[in-house]
């Protein structure tokens, strides 16, 4: 492994901000996926280790979309006297030509039916036998209108919602006697029937592997028929806090500061998919770090601090005692550009974050995040997502600069607070603007690195 150099030769060997991720990602890829089957109460938040194949047809059965009535043939019909087809109930018996029954949403439609007609565009007639006369009477009363034909022997009488008068009625197909149902909109063969296999046929892949399983992912397994899915093992995640200067507790005295990094770095890691095993204090001390550090089994160390050439900047010369590998020594990226990546072991990393802060957070995005999203076995990402700059923002002469915007109108706002040791500006930022070297003009269009959790200012505290 190569020395750490200085001033000109730190400059000449830092890795540019887009190849460093690039490399991360690649380093992530390396090794096998390891894949874990869970049931769909444990799944949500993995990824996907196989794709999601229909085992079975959806919807299963040709299903009713509304409530209302199966009808069969032209109209009017006949109202069935078998009760309704209800959801969750075996299959119904065919329904006869010129005859309708109701259905509830969901339930098997029976064979032989033309369409369903929902409730709201139907009206009904009550028919009875009884001696024949020739006579006609209207009724109307609280806006209701019936009409009584009678004739050849037969009475029907027919309620509508409706105040308009009708000089008679229309005649029926089937025996006298019964309910009679009539359409009050054109019917059309299908309407308002899912047919089986309308969203999926068995076998056909409904997502790809390496995407999140989300809740609306389990819905959709459980419609399918899983009961188990095939997801990525969580990466196993170690971290290391450096330094003598850190408090746990309390206000900051003594010339003791805080530890904001080991509260930050756990739940953020956790958001990016993985498994943070331990979170541990370590003081300035090259023995402690070197033992912490190979007795690790886990698939990636992260330590804070350390990765400069101070005093008791011990990460350099810990990988190279350990025989690590250095595949990025600094990064062309303010802040945080001492980080680093080493590779520990064929399948084992480790990334040495800046100890200030948002130097920290510049770090997690630019080698932990694509790294771990490559150990995840998550999808690359195909397109980041660009915003307009709202105002000017000042630019380091030869590195990018990562600073924390929030999203106003379409557009992105840098925030202040943006200094290496500041957190006030992420704690409000919607993602971090990569501003180029040189700087950035208003109305410049620039990449936005997310953020793994709901944005702030578009969340639900909005």
């Amino acid at each position: 492994m190569t020395p750490p150099g200085r001033g000109g030769e730190e400059r000449h060997r830092a890795t540019p901000w887009a190849e460093a991720r690039a490399l991360a990602a690649r380093a992530g890829r390396t090794g096998p996926v390891r894949s874990r089957r869970v049931p769909l109460t444990e799944a949500l938040g993995r990824v996907l280790a196989e794709p999601l194949v229909a085992l079975t047809d959806l919807p299963s059965f040709d299903t009713s979309a509304m409530d209302g009535w199966a009808v069969a043939g032209p109209g009017p019909w006949m109202v069935s006297e078998g009760g309704s087809v209800l959801a969750g109930h075996a299959r119904a018996a065919e329904l006869p030509d010129g005859e309708a029954v109701r259905i509830a949403t969901g339930a098997r439609v029976p064979p032989g039916t033309t369409a369903v007609i929902r409730t709201e565009h139907a009206r009904t007639e009550q028919t009875r036998t009884r001696p024949a006369r020739t006579e006609q009477t209207r009724t109307e009363r609280a806006g209701t209108e019936q009409t009584r034909t009678e004739h050849a022997g037969t009475e029907q009488t027919r309620t509508e919602h409706t105040g308009t008068e009708h000089a008679g009625t229309e005649p029926s197909r089937a025996p006298a006697g019964g309910v009679r149902l009539h359409a009050e909109r054109e019917v059309l063969p299908g309407q308002d029937i899912r047919p089986r296999g309308q969203e999926c046929r068995s076998g056909d892949e409904l997502l790809p592997a390496g995407g999140p399983v989300t809740p609306a992912v389990l819905g959709l397994a459980a419609a399918a028929g899983y009961d188990e899915l095939v997801t990525v093992e969580r990466p196993r995640v170690d971290v290391l806090v450096l330094g003598d200067e850190l408090l746990t507790a309390g206000l900051p005295r003594d010339g003791l500061i805080r530890d904001a990094l080991g509260p930050l770095l756990g739940p953020w890691l956790a958001a990016l998919g993985a498994d943070v095993a331990v979170t541990r204090r370590i003081e300035d001390d090259a023995d402690a770090l070197y033992a912490a550090v190979t007795d690790s089994r886990a698939d990636l160390v992260i330590t804070t601090g350390g990765t400069a050439a101070g005093p008791v900047d011990h990460v350099h010369p810990v990988l190279r005692k350990a025989g690590a590998e250095l595949l990025v020594d600094g990064v062309k990226v303010r802040p945080g550009h001492p980080m680093l990546l080493a590779r520990l072991a064929p399948e084992r990393h480790l990334v040495g974050l800046p100890g200030n802060p948002l130097a920290a957070v510049s770090g997690l995005l630019t080698l932990a995040e694509p790294l771990l999203r490559g150990l995840c076995g998550r999808r690359p990402v195909a397109e980041p997502y660009r915003l307009p700059l709202r105002d000017e923002v000042h630019g380091h002469p030869h590195d990018t600069r990562l600073v924390p915007v929030v999203h106003r109108a379409g557009r992105a706002v840098p925030l202040h607070y943006n200094g290496p040791a500041m957190l006030r500006g992420i704690a409000e930022a919607d993602g971090l603007a990569v501003v180029p070297p040189g700087g950035a003009r208003a109305d410049d269009v620039l990449e936005i690195l997310g953020l793994p959790w709901p944005s702030p200012t578009e969340g639900c505290f909005t």
